[in-house]
């Protein structure tokens, strides 16, 4: 699908749609309890349909009405081979796949788009080496059971590594501990983790090296969990209001989240922007910006959308510590620096990050997407500074978080058409 987005400043009020982390975490601890629960999420992306679908394919029973899903968890565990197709989401493969062999169930796991290609070697290395049997390549055949004990990963390459370890810790019935080998980034996840699994009775804790699950832990249904706003795609409309207009509230948002990406709001003051903040709602205005250095080590998930700002402040910018977004959906310092240039910006890559010269205005032009929702989006956003036409190829790739990400652009007065 090809979008044209006219140049045209964004404002009103929008609602953050549910977590993407939180939902993940919740279906499959919900799945994995030993009572139904009852799980509010307003709307759903195709990264979380294929968490659902895959906890279906392993016996849990999910129906949704209104935006409520109620989950009758996994009962017993099947003889007979599941087929998992995970889609393009690499949560839902590096959660699942740590679940599956402390199921001890026999699985083909799929996936699509670029997920073949994602790293899971460090994760399936661990998993061979405590009882399971994981293939190399896909499909993924998956055997054996996991049992309980030590498991050694490096913090800098994937935090999904750790979070699928620490949900399946408590199906093994014994002490599992997770030493991380090198420096640990993107731990906010890792702390929704341990939120969520909490909240479904699971206790987590962290040691000097890692992090320790006790055995006999059993997950315990809540009753009901509710699905927090979405720090990661509110920031896309917060960043839209420093760019241009009256400003743009984004609300259903707290900052007690262990979500990381609500670094967002302390980022944009740096640059200069003016943020309010009225009960869970945001509301942020244009104000001079000025370019400033970006530690993205816990925050990967804003490099496309922080270049966008970059480029409507003055001055350099400096992204740093983000070498892991070059296996995400896409390369995404490679694609963000593409669509940044086509845009007419002035970008260059290092070799953890990106330098952006800011002039506070881009000129416009066309660009792939290339399979990326948080491309997609960034180039949506980049329209408000640009002095002609952005056309978005690829743009149906939004529906991987947001489906309606295009519906509610323009609710906040953008002008969107597909061509």
């Amino acid at each position: 699908m090809t979008v044209k987005i006219t140049p045209s400043a964004l404002s009103g009020k929008i609602k953050a749609i549910p977590s993407k982390s939180a939902a993940h975490r919740a279906f499959i601890c919900a799945a994995l309890s030993e009572q139904k629960t009852e799980i509010v999420c307003e709307s759903i992306s195709e990264d979380i349909q294929a968490t659902i679908n895959c906890l279906a394919a392993l016996g849990a029973e999910i129906a949704e009405n209104n935006g409520v899903y109620t989950v009758n968890p996994i009962q017993h565990t099947s003889s007979q081979e599941a087929h998992l197709n995970c889609g393009e989401s690499g949560s839902t493969l590096r959660f699942i796949l740590p679940v599956v062999s402390a199921l001890g169930r026999r699985a083909r796991i799929d996936g699509s788009g670029r997920l073949p290609e994602r790293p899971i070697k460090p994760l399936t290395e661990q998993l061979n080496a405590n009882g399971a049997v994981i293939g190399e390549r896909f499909p993924i055949q998956c055997s054996g059971k996991l049992a309980s004990g030590v498991f050694r990963v490096a913090g800098n390459i994937s935090s999904q590594f750790i979070s699928g370890l620490l949900l399946a810790s408590p199906l093994t019935g014994g002490d599992c501990r997770i030493e991380i080998t090198t420096a640990l980034e993107s731990k906010p996840y890792i702390d929704m983790t341990i939120s969520v699994m909490r909240l479904f009775g699971v206790e987590v804790e962290e040691t000097e090296n890692g992090y320790f699950v006790k055995g006999g832990q059993r997950y315990a249904s809540p009753g009901a969990f509710i699905v927090e706003g979405d720090w990661s795609n509110a920031a896309f409309w917060l960043v839209a209001g420093a760019l241009g207009g009256s400003g743009v509230t984004c609300a259903n948002l707290s900052l007690n989240s262990a979500q990381g990406d609500k670094a967002v709001i302390e980022i944009l003051r740096q640059f200069g922007a003016k943020v309010e903040m009225r009960n869970d709602a945001f509301t942020v205005s244009p104000a001079p910006m000025k370019g400033i250095e970006i530690n993205a080590a816990d925050i990967p998930d804003l490099v496309p959308v922080l270049s966008v700002l970059a480029c409507g402040a003055v001055g350099e910018t400096r992204i740093y510590n983000a070498s892991r977004l070059r296996f995400k959906e896409s390369d995404r310092l490679a694609r963000v620096y593409d669509i940044i240039t086509r845009l007419g910006g002035n970008i260059k890559q290092t070799d953890d990050g990106l330098i952006i010269s800011g002039a506070g205005r881009l000129s416009g032009g066309r660009a792939d997407a290339s399979g990326d929702h948080r491309l997609a989006m960034s180039l949506a956003v980049a329209s408000i500074i640009c002095e002609n036409s952005v056309i978005i190829d690829g743009a149906e790739s939004v529906n991987k978080s947001y489906p309606r990400f295009f519906e509610d652009f323009k609710e906040l007065s953008g002008f969107a058409e597909r061509v």
